[in-house]
């Protein structure tokens, strides 16, 4: 594999959307300025044209303004604060309901598969897409965000608490609003361990790692004032080593999803 390949972030490729993606940085604080609703719709809107399987559209999003709604979700999340505080709460969810319910009256009865494991991952996948749009958007206007993945700490309590019916689930959170905070960007994989040629390179993606721990160690030392530089491999190892969220399966499959 050739090793003349840049970072990510550091493309020979100069244009404003390049740039704009190479300064994504998650916000954890935020200004008290609100978002607009046209702001909002813009967004979201944005999000509507990300690509999605067969236009199925298997995504609804709640946008949470309440202060006690908020704070409600913060403390389910795992007692994240910026949740409460930013401006809007946004929790993607991946939904099939929808699709269901408007397909009903073409079906004459006929069987369904809305519960596959297929139609689980299309809307997984569709929520994911139209989120990542709308967060580059957001940014585009000057805002910033963060997604909470902490929403499936309990997230039967937080389905309960939207509302959410069957076949839907929410997928996670995103902060939203103007940044009161500067962080830099966290480095990335060097592009090797990600970028394979024809056929994937087991050897080649673990070697990078050994890159990456030299760079996150130094990235951490610095972040840190030298209080911590632990490589990212060690890091990964005490997350895989965590049962994390166990209760995900039976959740899924009480809402509908997955059974087939």
């Amino acid at each position: 594999m050739s090793k003349n390949i840049r970072e990510p972030g550091q493309n020979s490729i100069d244009n404003a959307v390049l740039s704009l993606l190479g300064r994504h940085v998650s916000v954890r604080k935020f200004r008290p300025e609100p978002v607009s609703e046209e702001q909002l719709a813009a967004i979201i809107g944005a999000g509507q044209m990300a690509s999605t399987s067969s236009n199925v559209q298997a995504y609804s999003v709640i946008a949470v303004t309440e202060p006690a709604l908020k704070a409600e979700l913060a403390a389910l999340a795992g007692n994240q604060a910026y949740v409460a505080e930013c401006p809007v709460f946004l929790v993607w969810c991946a939904d099939l309901y929808r699709l269901r319910e408007a397909a009903k009256p073409h079906l004459n009865g006929a069987d369904t598969y809305e519960d596959s494991t297929e139609n689980f991952i299309i809307a997984t996948v569709d929520t994911a897409l139209a989120a990542q749009n709308a967060a580059v958007a957001a940014e585009s206007l000057g805002l910033g965000i963060v997604y909470i993945g902490g929403l499936r700490n309990k997230i039967a309590e937080v389905a309960e608490r939207l509302g959410l019916p069957e076949l839907v689930y929410p997928l996670f959170g995103m902060c939203l609003g103007y940044p009161d905070q500067a962080p830099g960007p966290r480095p990335r994989l060097p592009l090797p361990a990600v970028l394979h040629r024809n056929r994937y390179d087991a050897e080649e993606t673990v070697r990078q790692v050994e890159t990456y721990d030299s760079t996150m160690s130094d990235y951490l030392r610095q972040r840190t004032g030298g209080a911590k530089d632990t490589p990212w491999s060690a890091i990964m190892a005490v997350r895989l080593a965590e049962p994390i969220r166990l209760h995900m399966k039976d959740f899924l499959q009480g809402k509908g999803f997955m059974r087939k």
